[in-house]
C-alpha cells in the first residue's frame, strides 16, 4: 500500500474506533460487504451479530467502503446466494447528481444543489402523495459522495419482486405517459399526479425555450441541458426524432410570441407544426418534470432484491465524507433548515492545515463556506477533511 492510501486508512481507522456507529435493523439477517484499500478484492458474505463486532473487524482492518445487504438473510454468511434463505428487501432509492442529463460533478456543490432537488421531490411528489407512503418507515440519508438514498421499510412491500419494483420505477420515470392527455387538463387546480407535473412544467419549459431564443441568462447552458434531457429519454424510451440542438433553437423561435405562449397553454399543440412532437418530448425529458421527480432515481439499485448500500455512518472511500442520516424535513431544499452535506458530513479533522497540488482543471469543491477553484499546479492549503476529498476524487495530490 502506498503511503497516501496509508495515510487514508489510518484517518479511517481512527474514525470507526471513536464514532456513533448506527446499527441496522434486523442486523444478524444482514450480509455485508467492505472494500479494502490498495486495490484488494472486495470481502462479501461477511455476518455480524452486533454493531461492535462490525467495530471490532473495522478496528482490525480499515476499509475503504462498507456496505451491508438491503435484503434479509437466514443466513448471511453462506458463500452461495441460493443458500442464504432470502426473506425480503428493503425498498431502496439511489439518487446520483451525475446520472442527470447536464450535470456533472466537477461542479460538486451545484451539483449537489440540484440532486437535493431531486431527492426531496422523489418523496415530495411521488412515494408519500402518490403511493401513501409513510415516513415513519423512511431513512434518508446522504450517500457520502454525489447523492441521497431514501430507504423505505415498511414491512408490507418487503416480499416485493423485482418486477413490480421495476413498474414503480416505471412510473416515477413516466414511462408510457399521455404527455399531450395530461395536458388537456392544464387549467384544472384539481390535477394531481403525472396531470399535474406537467401542468408545473409547461410554464418552465416555455419560459426556457423563450430565454434560448433570445439569448438571455445562461442560454447555452439551458439549451445544453435539454438536448442532454432528450438523449436520455432516447436512451430510455428509444425516442429518436429532433434530438439536436438546432431543432431545439428552431422551437424555440416559434414558441417566443406571447400569443402563442398563451395559445400552448391552452392545448393548441398544432400551432407547432411539426415542432409538436419535440415540444412534448421536451416536457417529458425535461428535468423540472421528469427528473424534478426523482425519474433518474437508479433502477437497478430499486428492484434488485439482493442489492449492497452504503452504511450510514460508514465514511465514503471516494471522498472521505460520512454517510449521513438526517430528518426528511431537511431534506426539502427551501425548508426552514435544509441538510447541508458539503459542511455537515466532513467527519475528519477540519482544524489542521495540508498542502495539495491539484491535477484538473475547472473543477470547483467547497467545505463549509470555503469555495476552491482551482487550476491545475495550482497549491491549495486546505484542513484535511478538504485535502481527504480532493485527493480521492482524483483532483489533486498531497505535497509532502
Amino acid at each position: 500500500m502506498s503511503q497516501g492510501w496509508a495515510r487514508f486508512a489510518h484517518r479511517f481507522g481512527q474514525y470507526y474506533r471513536t464514532a456513533d456507529l448506527w446499527s441496522p435493523p434486523r442486523i444478524k439477517t444482514r450480509e455485508w460487504m467492505f472494500i479494502p484499500f490498495g486495490g484488494a478484492p472486495p470481502i462479501r458474505h461477511k455476518g455480524f451479530a452486533t454493531t461492535e463486532s462490525v467495530r471490532t473487524f473495522l478496528n482490525a482492518r480499515a476499509m475503504h467502503s462498507c456496505f451491508y445487504s438491503t435484503a434479509y438473510w437466514q443466513r448471511p454468511y453462506e458463500l452461495k446466494m441460493a443458500d442464504k434463505g432470502w426473506h425480503g428487501a428493503d425498498l431502496i432509492f439511489d439518487l446520483d447528481g451525475d446520472h442527470l442529463p447536464g450535470v456533472t460533478d466537477k461542479d460538486f456543490p451545484g451539483m449537489m444543489e440540484v440532486i437535493q432537488e431531486q431527492a426531496w421531490s422523489l418523496w415530495n411528489d411521488f412515494l408519500q402523495p402518490e403511493f401513501g407512503f409513510r415516513d415513519d418507515y423512511l431513512q434518508v440519508t446522504f450517500s457520502g459522495h454525489r447523492g441521497f438514498h431514501l430507504h423505505y421499510r415498511d414491512p408490507k412491500f418487503f416480499h416485493l419482486d423485482s418486477e413490480a419494483r421495476r413498474e414503480l420505477v416505471s412510473h416515477i420515470r413516466g414511462e408510457g405517459v399521455d404527455v399531450k392527455g395530461g395536458l388537456a387538463r392544464y387549467h384544472d387546480s384539481s390535477a394531481t399526479g403525472w396531470t399535474k407535473r406537467l401542468r408545473n412544467g409547461m410554464d418552465d419549459m416555455i419560459q426556457t425555450l423563450r430565454n434560448i431564443d433570445t439569448g438571455g441568462p445562461n442560454a447555452s447552458e439551458e439549451l445544453k441541458r435539454l438536448e442532454a434531457g432528450l438523449q436520455s429519454l432516447q436512451s430510455r424510451e428509444g425516442v429518436t426524432s429532433q434530438r439536436t440542438a438546432a431543432s431545439i433553437k428552431k422551437l424555440a423561435e416559434v414558441v417566443n410570441h406571447d400569443q402563442r405562449a398563451q395559445r400552448l397553454k391552452d392545448g393548441r399543440f398544432e400551432l407547432l407544426d411539426k415542432y409538436q412532437t419535440l415540444f412534448l418530448n421536451l416536457l417529458k425529458s425535461d428535468t423540472s418534470v421528469v427528473l424534478g421527480s426523482a425519474g433518474e432515481t437508479d433502477e437497478v439499485v430499486t428492484i434488485d432484491v439482493r442489492r449492497q448500500i452504503r452504511w450510514p455512518t460508514s465514511l465514503h472511500g471516494k471522498s472521505g465524507m460520512r454517510v449521513s442520516e438526517f430528518p426528511l424535513d431537511r431534506l426539502d431544499p427551501d425548508g426552514s433548515n435544509p441538510y447541508k452535506p458539503l459542511s455537515e458530513a466532513m467527519a475528519l479533522n477540519t482544524n489542521d492545515s495540508l498542502e495539495v497540488e491539484m491535477l484538473v482543471d475547472d473543477a470547483i469543491a467547497q467545505f463549509g463556506e470555503r469555495r476552491i477553484d482551482a487550476k491545475c499546479g495550482e497549491k491549495v492549503i486546505i484542513h484535511e477533511a478538504g485535502a481527504t476529498f480532493l485527493v480521492l476524487k482524483g483532483w489533486a495530490k498531497l505535497i509532502n
